[in-house]
This record gives C-alpha cells, sequence and structure tokens, in this order.
C-alpha cells in the first residue's frame, strides 16, 4: 500500500500536468498549438503562382492561385476574383469558362483566385457543417490572407475584388466587412438581399439544392440576427466610400444564349439550365434594382450596368470585367482603359 505521502506526491504531479495543459488549451484560448496563418508553400508554373495559405480560423490549407505581372520586379496591386458556386474546383469558373486571364495577363496587376469554399458565399458560418466543412472565409479574406500576399508579392496595398453570382453577394459582404480594404468592388449577377424571403431562397438554393450544405449552421434559422447582420442591402452604408459596379442582365434570353446552353449541354438538359439561367438572372437582376434604390436613398454613388437580355451565363460576366475594369483600375492606383 502506497504511503500518504506518496499519494500526495502523486497527485501533485497530475495537478501539474493538468495545470499545463489547461494553461495552453483552455486558459490561453487553445492558441498555444494553434498554427498561425501562414504561406506554407509556393509553386511557380511560370507566371502562375500556386500558394498554398494555412487558415488559422479554418485550421485548413487553402489554394491561392496568382497571376503575376509581366513584369514582377514592380510592385503591383491586387485583384481579388472569386468564383461563382464552383469556386475554382471545377471548370465553371474564370479559368474554364473565359479569355480573362488572358486579357488580364496585359496588366500589371497580381490576379488573385482562391480556389475552394463551394457553396460557402465566403462568409464565416456560424458553426461547422456536416457537408461543407468548417467555413470562416471573412476572417480570411479580411485579416488573414492580404497581410500574406502583400508581404510575399511585394504588392502596393491596394486591392480590387470581383465577384459573380454567389460570390456577388460575398464580395458586397467583404467590402462591408472591411471598408476601405478593396477600394473598388465589381458585382455581376449577384443577390445582394438575403435577410427576405426571396433572397433566403436564392441563398438555399445555392448552399442546400446544389452544394448540400445547411444555411442553419451558416446564419441560423430564417430571422435569426446573422441574416440581417450579413445582408448587403441593410447594411448598405458600409459601401460608402468604396467604388462599386453592380451588373445584371433581365433574363430575357439571346439567340446566343440559346446555343451556348445547348452547346454545353446537348439535349433537354440543355434547355432545363437556360431556364434555370433566366430565373436566376432574373433574381438577381431584381436584388440589383433594390440596392441601386438602396444606394440611391443613401446617396451613395454606384455604376450600374443593367442589359434589356442576359441569362446568368459566363459571357456575360466577361464583357462585364471589360466594361468595370476602368473603375477597378482607378480603384488599384492604375489609369483605366
Amino acid at each position: 500500500m502506497k504511503s500518504a505521502a506518496s499519494i500526495q506526491l502523486l497527485l501533485s504531479r497530475l495537478f501539474a500536468v493538468a495545470l499545463t495543459v489547461l494553461s495552453g488549451t483552455v486558459l490561453l484560448g487553445g492558441t498555444a498549438t494553434a498554427a498561425p496563418p501562414a504561406i506554407t508553400a509556393i509553386e511557380k508554373d511560370g507566371r502562375t503562382w500556386h500558394l498554398t495559405v494555412h487558415s488559422a480560423a479554418m485550421d485548413s490549407e487553402i489554394r491561392i492561385d496568382v497571376l503575376r505581372p509581366a513584369d514582377e520586379s514592380r510592385p503591383a496591386p491586387n485583384l481579388y476574383m472569386l468564383n461563382g458556386l464552383d469556386a475554382g474546383l471545377g471548370k465553371m469558373n474564370w479559368q474554364g469558362q473565359t479569355k480573362a486571364l488572358d486579357w488580364l495577363a496585359d496588366q500589371p496587376v497580381n490576379v488573385i483566385q482562391p480556389i475552394g469554399g463551394r457553396g460557402s458565399y465566403y462568409t464565416d458560418w456560424l458553426r461547422p457543417d456536416p457537408k461543407l466543412g468548417v467555413n470562416k472565409w471573412k476572417t480570411f479574406f479580411t485579416e488573414e490572407l492580404p497581410p500574406l500576399l502583400d508581404a510575399t508579392l511585394h504588392s502596393t496595398g491596394r486591392n480590387a475584388l470581383t465577384g459573380l453570382s454567389m460570390s456577388g453577394t460575398s464580395v458586397l459582404q467583404l467590402a462591408e466587412a472591411a471598408p476601405g480594404l478593396w477600394k473598388s468592388v465589381a458585382a455581376y449577377s449577384g443577390c445582394a438581399q438575403i435577410a427576405d424571403p426571396v433572397g433566403q431562397s436564392a441563398v438555399k438554393a445555392s448552399v442546400e439544392l446544389w452544394s448540400g450544405g445547411d444555411t442553419v449552421n451558416m446564419y441560423g434559422p430564417p430571422g435569426a440576427p446573422a441574416w440581417a447582420a450579413n445582408d448587403p442591402v441593410i447594411n448598405a452604408d458600409k459601401l460608402r466610400g468604396t467604388a462599386l459596379y453592380l451588373s445584371s442582365g433581365s433574363g430575357i434570353p439571346e439567340m446566343q444564349d440559346v446555343r451556348n446552353y445547348s452547346a454545353a449541354s446537348p439535349g433537354p438538359m440543355g434547355g432545363v439550365n437556360l431556364a434555370l439561367g433566366m430565373m436566376i438572372e432574373a433574381v438577381a437582376d431584381m436584388c440589383t434594382h433594390n440596392l441601386q434604390a438602396r444606394l440611391g436613398a443613401l446617396n451613395i454613388p454606384a455604376t450600374f450596368r443593367f442589359t434589356p437580355e442576359g441569362t446568368h451565363y459566363w459571357p456575360y460576366w466577361e464583357a462585364a470585367l471589360h466594361d468595370s475594369w476602368p473603375l477597378l483600375a482607378r480603384g488599384m492606383g492604375l489609369p483605366g482603359h
């Protein structure tokens, strides 16, 4: 049988071990072992750099593709280009559907393309999702990534931000979360309102129907405070001072739309996708008009482009990128042309 002194010594040692663990994980909030945000790898493929960035907020590795300017010896601004629902993971993105990167290769900018975040709306979710995992993209884009890019790319520190479809909402949310971080912002065919039934339906379609996530994990049930807190229309006053470009089509197709959808999905599926593209764009158009009215009431200037035809498709977004370039360039301190 152990003596009382031996038992007391054993207990004191166990207490010391427990105190060490607690001080590293509980008393310090778990920061003792959490890796800080960092660029952990760089793979260079010509002028394209594939960065691996550790996000402390998501405790995961995020891929960031950067198209570097032709002259890398001079500091250049950063143009963030967010993709839509595809999030850069498949072929439905700027790289796979447009010649935008070829055109931007002639511009003196770092083109920043995040890869990943399908169906996340690039926002901070309330809790992890069984399908979509941990999403703290707002923290990643506004706090973690910008200083890492500035240091690694030796950039000028001036940023512009573009997004389409799903990320057409996200870019406005990010601009409101960090006023001044992006001097100019362009949103193509996004739905800025998310707290009302129409906007919530659009978000639920992207997150739940097409991505398998649960919007309750994102912002809570309908009517929960987080919906209004992240609604770009409700919080439009935070866009004051940011150069804004917003575009959408009416949803009415042109003949080229019919050919595009048929070529992408031959047979009946092409017609189904065309009908979806018409409906989604009509909703985006309504949302964009509502944001126009809200910004007008707040006396916040913005450039709007509404086309009498146009569905939810890449040729329109590529055209909008070219049309918005002078505004984006000015925000990055470049001469627009």
